[in-house]
C-alpha cells in the first residue's frame, strides 16, 4: 500500500503530464472567472465605479499605498533570506533589494513569475557571479517562503471563519474549517521535519538545502508580514458598508492572489478580480470595483512603473560605465 501514491503520481506523470495539468488547470481558472465577470458586471455604471473612485478617503489610499511599500520591501528580504540560505553572503542587501523589488514587480505583471522573475533576477545577480542554478535556487527558496506566508495566513483564517472561503470555493462550511485545519497540519509537520535533521532536496547539480525549523519560522513570519501587508491595504479600500472584519477580507484576498497566480494571467488580471467579485458580493459592485481598480493601480501598476524606470537607469549607467572602460584603453 505504501508503495500506491508513488505509482499514481508516477502514472500521471507519464500519461498526462504536470505541464498540461497546468495549462489546462490555467485555463479552466480563467475560464471560470471570464463567466462570473460576464455576470458580475453585466449593467455596470462606468460613472458610479468612477464618482466612487473619486471619493475613496484620501487617508485610506495613502495608508493602503504605506501597506503595499511595507509588503514590496518585505519581497526584498525573501531574496537576502535565499541568498544567505545558498551561501552566498558576500551579495549585499543593496543587490538583493533591488533583484527582489524589480523580480516581483515585473513578474506580478508580466504573468508566468516564475519564469519572468527568475530572468529578472539573472540579470541581475549574474553580474556578481551568480550562475543560472544559483539563480534557480534563490527563486526556489523565495518562492517557498511565499507559499509558506500564504499557508499560515489561509490555515488560520479558513479554520476561524471557514465561511469567507465558501464564497471562493463554495464548498462547504465545515469542509473549509477540516481544510484550514489540514493546511495547519501540514505546515506544522513539515516545520517538525525540517527541524529534526538537515534536509536537502534535489539531484545532482542542483541540490538546495532547505532551511532548518527556526529560520524556516522566519521564513513563515516574512511571508505572513508580507500577504498580511497587502491583506491590510485591500481592507482599506473596500467599501465601509456592509462593515466585514479583517480576518473574512483577508481571506478571500489571499484566496484570490493565489487564484490569480495558479492562472499565470499577467497580475492576476480578471481571476483576482472575479474572485474578490463574486466573494464579497455582499458589497455594492461599483464600489468594490472602483477599490479593486485603485489597488490595482497600487499594487501592480505603480511598482511595475517604478521597476522599469530602475531597471532602464540602471542599463544607461552600466552602458556608460562600460563605454568609458572601452574609450580608456
Amino acid at each position: 500500500m505504501s508503495k500506491l501514491p508513488s505509482a499514481v503520481l508516477r502514472f500521471f506523470e507519464e500519461k498526462v503530464g504536470w505541464h498540461r495539468f497546468g495549462v489546462a488547470l490555467s485555463f479552466t481558472i480563467i475560464a471560470i472567472a471570464a463567466f462570473v465577470l460576464y455576470r458580475k458586471l453585466q449593467g455596470i455604471s462606468v460613472s458610479k465605479v468612477l464618482t466612487a473612485m473619486a471619493t475613496v478617503e484620501y487617508r485610506d489610499v495613502g495608508l493602503a499605498a504605506l501597506c503595499v511599500a511595507i509588503g514590496y520591501s518585505t519581497l526584498t528580504f525573501y531574496d537576502l533570506f535565499a541568498l544567505r540560505t545558498i551561501g552566498r553572503k558576500e551579495v549585499p542587501y543593496r543587490v538583493a533589494a533591488l533583484a527582489g523589488f524589480t523580480s516581483y514587480a515585473v513578474g506580478h505583471n508580466v504573468g508566468a513569475s516564475v519564469f519572468t522573475g527568475g530572468a529578472v533576477r539573472y540579470h541581475i545577480y549574474s553580474s556578481w557571479g551568480l550562475n543560472a542554478v544559483e539563480v534557480a535556487k534563490i527563486c526556489f527558496i523565495a518562492g517557498l517562503t511565499f507559499w509558506l506566508g500564504n499557508a499560515a495566513i489561509l490555515g488560520i483564517g479558513i479554520t476561524y471563519e471557514p465561511w469567507a472561503a465558501k464564497n471562493v470555493d463554495q464548498l462547504p462550511t465545515w469542509f473549509n474549517r477540516g481544510l484550514g485545519i489540514f493546511i495547519l497540519l501540514v505546515l506544522v509537520s513539515y516545520i517538525a521535519w525540517v527541524w529534526r535533521a538537515p534536509r536537502m532536496i534535489g539531484r545532482q547539480n542542483w541540490q538546495v538545502r532547505l532551511p532548518g525549523g527556526p529560520l524556516t519560522l522566519l521564513q513563515v513570519v516574512l511571508g505572513i508580514f508580507d500577504m498580511g501587508s497587502c491583506a491590510v491595504a485591500m481592507y482599506m479600500l473596500v467599501p465601509n458598508e456592509p462593515q466585514l472584519d479583517f480576518v473574512a477580507v483577508s481571506v478571500v484576498f489571499v484566496s484570490a492572489t493565489l487564484l490569480g497566480f495558479l492562472s499565470h494571467s499577467p497580475g492576476g488580471l480578471g481571476v483576482f478580480d472575479a474572485a474578490m467579485l463574486a466573494a464579497l458580493s455582499q458589497y455594492d459592485v461599483e464600489e468594490l470595483l472602483a477599490g479593486l481598480l485603485i489597488f490595482r493601480m497600487l499594487y501592480y501598476i505603480t511598482p511595475f512603473v517604478i521597476a522599469l524606470v530602475i531597471l532602464g537607469s540602471r542599463e544607461l549607467i552600466l552602458s556608460a560605465m562600460r563605454a568609458r572602460k572601452g574609450a580608456a584603453k
